[in-house]
């Protein structure tokens, strides 16, 4: 059975998504996840774009060993050499190049004629294969691209030694059958095209993305591209979960495989949201919170009858568990530690011991904690960096008619400090925010706050997320408690002690660029 090749550019593509700006930490944390999922090629960053996704990309490069990492690139020396500064000791080391080709980009974005365009895709191909073992080139806006020219670009480039042809529906404008038909062209009239790989990377600005990488498979691309979650730029990418399981769903029609582990979906698309801010729809196909529920009385019945009826993937399949194992203040660090391992998650001892204080603080509030609420737990500070700020204690004071007063009291970990402040706000989420940035000293603007339970229940865990901006730098925190104004304290403190240990390390390397001038 053919073979298709998983691109993951949740790393770059996804991380394109408003709002969602990830650390080197969390860059990592999610790679080592995908390389797990078993994607083959992950496209860490766009290592030109600044030094932090260059060091990104670098330290992607550097702790993953079974899949292929990649950086995209403009088709200029430049670019390449900083993906190759970054990805030169990685194990498989990629570079995505990308050329805009369609009438309107050559003639508003690149002002350059035909001539120009296949110049330059010509030369930045051959100059990135003096150091990379594996080249793609992305005609950018392919799908608006006249055909002939797309020939053109495609024969010039693979003359040049490109190992990988890739053709973006960069705008979401196609439709299957006209996305298939590149593909078809492609193939008859560009001589030497079987000797590339032909991969596609398709948006979903008309909610078209998974249909057309699923059409352009069953034209015979050996490779599709996308993020989870379907994160990216404006409507976002084909989202690889549904690609993934409508292959393994439907494999006796698609002919295909892909070595994809399925179990691993459900807690992937966990990850990726939490460390993004995004959250999942809960209609959202494969890992919405609804994709595996019944409320319809027929449908239920039917399911009581046959699981079949109305489901046509197991939800164990893709990683979620029916099994509701539960753990009390009663239960020691060992059983702790086997049941986070269980639920996949390898940690440090210090991780370990970190965790099981704050569990045992929830356990003493909630009479029971869940597998849903270890998880909540174990991602609470994924990717953290180091905590500056720690949370103490918290009072409010509130009534409908009077004034919201919140009081609380931080340590500073790096000095040893108590810090107690207090503050007034139009709610208590607001006097908490107050009192918080007066605590730290810190000015920020709140850009996003979401609340959510993680398990039914009057007691169940609540999740914050808050999303900060200071200046340039926008930082997001999460935090959890059985109270969401604890929870949403948390996230907040989670948030400025990531501010603020960014602009140490900026402090820092502009410090080490002194010293080296």
């Amino acid at each position: 059975m053919r073979m298709v090749q998983i691109f993951d550019t949740t790393l770059r593509d996804g991380e394109q998504s408003p709002g969602v700006n990830l650390s080197t930490e969390e860059k990592v944390e999610i790679a080592l996840q995908l390389e797990r999922l078993g994607v083959n090629v992950i496209e860490a960053g766009f290592a030109a774009s600044s030094p932090g996704d260059q060091a990104a990309v670098r330290e992607v490069a550097r702790v993953v060993t079974d899949a292929s990492v990649a950086s995209l690139s403009r088709a200029v020396q430049q670019d390449i050499d900083a993906a190759w500064e970054a990805l030169k000791e990685a194990k498989q080391p990629a570079i995505h190049i990308f050329l805009a080709t369609s009438p309107i980009h050559r003639e508003y974005k690149l002002r350059k004629t035909k001539e120009q365009v296949l110049e330059q895709a010509a030369e930045a191909v051959r100059y990135a294969k003096r150091y990379f073992p594996v080249v793609e080139f992305s005609p950018e806006d392919a799908g608006r691209t006249e055909i002939d020219f797309l020939c053109e670009v495609a024969d010039v480039v693979i003359r040049s030694g490109v190992d990988v042809l890739n053709i973006p529906d960069t705008v979401g404008y196609l439709t299957p059958d006209e996305y298939a038909n590149i593909f078809v062209q492609l193939r008859e009239r560009v001589p030497g095209i079987d000797r590339v790989k032909l991969s596609a990377h398709c948006h979903d600005d008309l909610g078209l993305a998974v249909a057309n990488s699923l059409a352009a498979i069953q034209a015979g691309v050996d490779q599709v591209e996308g993020a989870i979650n379907g994160i990216g730029e404006r409507a976002g990418n084909a989202a690889l979960e549904e690609v993934v399981m409508a292959l393994y769903t439907r494999q006796s029609y698609y002919q295909v495989t892909t070595t994809i582990r399925p179990v691993e979906i459900a807690r992937t698309s966990r990850l990726v949201s939490k460390l993004t801010g995004m959250p999942v729809p809960a209609n959202k196909a494969i890992v919405g919170a609804n994709a595996f529920a019944h409320e319809s009385g027929i449908h239920q019945d039917g399911m009581l009858k046959h699981q079949e009826t109305y489901e046509i993937i197991r939800p164990e399949t893709v990683g979620f568990s029916q099994t509701k194992l539960v753990l009390g203040k009663h239960s020691g660090r060992h059983a702790f530690r086997e049941r986070l391992e269980a639920l996949g998650y390898s940690l440090s001892e210090e991780r370990i011991n970190a965790l099981f204080v704050r569990f045992k603080e929830l356990a003493d509030r909630k009479k029971t904690l869940t597998d849903e609420d270890l998880i909540a737990l174990a991602e609470e500070k994924q990717g953290e960096v180091a905590e500056i700020f720690e949370l103490e204690s918290i009072q409010l004071s509130y009534g409908n008619h009077a004034l919201p007063t919140a009081s609380l009291r931080l340590r500073n970990r790096q000095t040893g400090e108590e810090v107690e402040e207090a503050a007034c706000g139009n709610g208590s989420i607001d006097a908490i925010f107050k009192a918080i940035d007066r605590a730290t000293g810190e000015k920020v603007e709140l850009l996003d706050y979401k609340v959510a339970s993680n398990t039914q229940g009057t007691d169940a865990l609540g999740e914050g997320y808050v999303q900060l901006r200071q200046g340039e730098m926008t930082v997001q925190g999460r935090g959890v408690s059985t109270d969401v104004l604890e929870a949403s304290a948390r996230a907040y403190i989670d948030a400025i002690n990531r501010l603020l240990t960014r602009k140490q390390s900026k402090t820092q390397d502009a410090a080490l660029n002194a010293v080296l001038r």
